[in-house]
């Protein structure tokens, strides 16, 4: 360790330099360094051909600068950064849902909407529920074109298939699996 007192050990021809000399010589000594750490970088990897690196070489990597085309650093709209965020984290199929319930009558028309109703939407199909099961046929029969409003409304590939269902009676069926038996009619003497 240098005391304070000491007078520095430098070169004095580059002490006395000038401003450009001075430049020059760390511009030079900065090439240097950087190419004995490319010169440590390479004998690692020939040492390891796998590429697996270690200690402060593998954070030596080459700048890559982005010409004048589009790039992966370059700014995204934020429109699409949302749609990837959302569908990133799952969100986008109860937005879509929410969006075809909400906006049913306007999407099918007054006539279609005044006799069913959107139940569910589950994996793309979307289940319907007719007030009678004349309606229920024909909306069986009307689903590619109600799947085409519905896509050009909310997006493509929002809705896969239709399944249309008539009108029914209380069920105690909770969702698409079920265990044969009486169920809970059987306490009721």
């Amino acid at each position: 360790m240098k005391e304070p007192d000491e007078p520095s050990r430098a070169d004095p021809a580059k002490k006395s330099g000038k401003g450009a000399d001075l430049a020059r010589d760390a511009l030079a000594a900065a090439r240097a360094q950087n190419a004995a750490r490319r010169q440590s970088l390479k004998r690692e990897i020939e040492q390891n051909p796998k590429g697996r690196r270690s200690g402060s070489a593998a954070s030596l990597r080459r700048r890559r600068w982005s010409g004048s085309g589009p790039d992966a650093r370059d700014p995204a709209p934020l429109a699409s950064t949302l749609k990837r965020w959302i569908g990133d984290a799952g969100a986008g199929a109860d937005l879509t849902k929410a969006a075809i319930i909400g906006r049913w009558a306007d999407i099918v028309g007054p006539e279609i909407a005044d006799h069913c109703e959107p139940v569910n939407l589950v994996d793309g199909e979307l289940m319907l529920r007719a007030e009678s099961t004349a309606w229920a046929t024909q909306l069986r029969m009307l689903a590619p074109q109600i799947v085409a409003k519905i896509n050009v409304a909310v997006g493509h590939g929002s809705v896969l298939r239709i399944r249309a269902q008539g009108p029914s009676g209380p069920s105690w069926r909770f969702g698409p699996r079920h265990v044969s038996g009486r169920g809970p009619r059987d306490t009721y003497g």
